[in-house]
């Protein structure tokens, strides 16, 4: 998949893409739709299928504070964007240029700079100066400049709108099944293993740590997990995603303890697939107390995880 940069990044060779737009956090079964119906498009035009997205996310911009969190960063978009088949990721950084556009220059930019003949968005998608613009616009902006718009219903899962804020209601309750219903895989985390102060190995549950930099997690508390990219197969694990009270505390961690492994993993990229909640962060009195819960939060795990 090829990624273009900024307004000037796109180059004439990209010009004539079918394109669909949004933020697509957590590319669920609603956002694959959209790029279902893009496909379909580029086949038919013989066009490459593009996918138009924005960093920030604009809530994010807007109102930094109240913005939910992230399903997925962009990287982990990347790779689902990928494995779908997405031929070009055109990525505008929204900042005040692209928020105070009007909606009909911003249906301008697509008829005239990026040329596409299609236009493929979701039933709820807004656009332009504070969201001044609907798919409708769009669609009528499209027959006055050129392109089609298709306008995607919304997509159902047992008479719920498939949504990111469903996913993360599921993901709030621990229904860790039915958040991999609505993206159509597990839910996962991924990231680049890096050295922590090594207290679980001296506590007999060595870890390996993903920080979440910037990211705010969706989920927190003590896990069954399965980790991917050290392995034929998904290794089963326990971890924990939160500040660590009982040792001073400190940013968000995602540390996970591999069962029987033994191997170094520093610098490795792996992907934590969250399986089951065990039970929420907490203080301990001393070091003692929490290794006897480690041992307790292991045996549930391996028992949910059938090892």
């Amino acid at each position: 998949m090829e990624l273009i940069r900024g307004l000037n990044g796109l180059t004439d060779r990209r010009r004539g893409c079918v394109v669909t737009i949004g933020t697509f956090d957590g590319v669920h079964l609603g956002h694959q739709a959209l790029l279902e119906s893009l496909a379909m498009h580029g086949r038919r035009l013989g066009r490459p299928a593009m996918v138009l997205t924005f960093e920030p996310m604009p809530r994010e911009y807007l109102a930094a504070a109240s913005c939910p969190a992230r399903l997925t960063t962009f990287r982990e978009r990347w790779q689902v964007f990928e494995r779908l088949g997405v031929e070009v990721l055109w990525l505008l950084r929204f900042a005040e240029s692209l928020r105070t556009l009007s909606g009909e220059a911003f249906a301008a930019l697509l008829a005239q700079r990026l040329r596409a003949p299609v236009v493929v968005v979701g039933h709820d998608f807004r656009f332009g100066r504070n969201g001044e613009a609907s798919a409708e616009m769009l669609r009528a902006a499209g027959e006055r400049l050129g392109f089609v718009t298709e306008i995607v219903p919304p997509v159902r899962l047992d008479g719920e709108r498939v949504s990111s804020s469903a996913v993360r209601a599921a993901l709030a309750a621990g229904q860790f099944a039915q958040a991999g219903r609505l993206l159509g895989r597990p839910y996962t985390m991924s990231g680049r293993v890096v050295r922590g102060e090594q207290l679980g190995r001296r506590l007999g549950y060595p870890t390996a740590n993903l920080r979440l930099e910037r990211r705010r997690s969706p989920v927190d508390g003590i896990f069954a997990v399965r980790v991917h990219g050290i392995g034929a197969a998904p290794l089963p694990a326990v971890a924990s995603l939160g500040r660590r009270p009982t040792v001073g505390g400190g940013a968000m961690l995602l540390e996970v303890h591999v069962f029987d492994f033994s191997a170094d993993l520093y610098g490795r990229r792996i992907e934590v697939e969250f399986v089951a909640k065990l039970r929420d962060e907490a203080r301990f009195d001393d070091l003692e107390t929490l290794v006897a819960q480690m041992h307790r939060d292991a045996e549930a795990a391996r028992t949910i995880l059938k090892i």
